[in-house]
């Protein structure tokens, strides 16, 4: 009896010894298992890092190349059209259409130049707005700027207080042009590429600044809206349309008033009917500074 006792308590102390055995190898395993674990995950994770920053870099690469290419068309655009200082209208070059008309509006933003480029925006009329910096000497002001500009217009220089160059001071007209280029230039990070003198009175001053900022002055071929009889919306968009002196390339003038937003809609309707389009300012060679 006290054999098979001794004997139980044989066995049962080799079961002990290795059932201990059987769970430290079991432990050692499942800790090298955690480390193999842990070491493949460490290097998906690298992996994946590795990726994610290859492909951030050739993100950036497909952004390098997609601006360079905008720029690349953007610089490598050929001018369709040129001012004829004649008779300030605009000519076509080659094989571009004859049957245009150029739309420019003054004396923005004073109350109705924002609404009027929604208006033009809607109806797909490209147009340079001519702003004066008299209008930009408030935050309201510079919000309807950014408002014209969002539309995508073209902004030129129509002098810091409108005043007529003919009668100011050389020192004044450089003021009243370069000072507006500048301003204009601090508010949208461009410098203005067309100028119009107010009431069109050029002068040697303003042609020697024209070559100076390489601008293109520009005058007008017709325009109504500050004439009496067409201050209301119907008489003014019937004169603008049907005028003899509608023509092929003619430069409309038209101004940031109450009736000429009222009447841009059957001006645009009426001019397409005629078979005119609209030239946009992109497509009018630049000036050139002079040798």
């Amino acid at each position: 009896m006290r054999k098979y006792i001794r004997t139980i308590g044989a066995i049962s102390l080799m079961t002990g010894i290795m059932t201990a055995c059987s769970e430290s190898d079991s432990s050692v395993e499942e800790e090298t298992n955690d480390e193999v674990a842990d070491d493949i995950e460490t290097e998906s994770n690298e992996e994946q890092s590795d990726e994610e920053e290859i492909d951030e870099e050739n993100e950036e690469a497909e952004e390098e190349v997609e601006n360079d290419q905008e720029l690349e068309d953007e610089t490598s655009i050929e001018p369709k059209y040129v001012l004829n200082e004649n008779n300030w209208s605009v000519q076509p070059k080659e094989d571009a259409p004859e049957n245009v008309v150029l739309m420019t509006i003054d004396d923005a933003p004073d109350e109705h130049g924002h609404k009027m480029a929604e208006v033009l925006h809607e109806h797909d009329v490209p147009a340079i707005f001519f702003v004066n910096g008299h209008f930009l000497n408030d935050e309201e002001g510079i919000e309807q700027l950014e408002e014209i500009i969002d539309y995508g217009f073209e902004i030129g220089n129509h002098t810091m207080t409108h005043q007529n160059l003919q009668n100011i001071t050389e020192e004044e007209q450089r003021q009243e042009i370069i000072g507006l280029s500048d301003k204009l230039e601090d508010l949208t990070g461009e410098r203005p590429d067309f100028f119009r003198a107010p009431h069109g009175a050029n002068t040697d001053i303003s042609a020697q600044i024209m070559n100076e900022e390489q601008m293109l002055a520009m005058n007008w071929t017709y325009g109504y809206d500050w004439v009496a009889e067409f201050t209301e919306a119907a008489p003014l968009a019937a004169q603008m349309v049907e005028t003899e002196l509608l023509q092929d390339g003619a430069n409309l003038l038209m101004h940031d008033r109450e009736w000429s937003l009222e009447a841009l809609p059957e001006i645009i309707e009426g001019l397409r009917d005629k078979g005119y389009k609209f030239v946009d300012p992109d497509d009018i060679e630049r000036a050139e500074e002079e040798a």
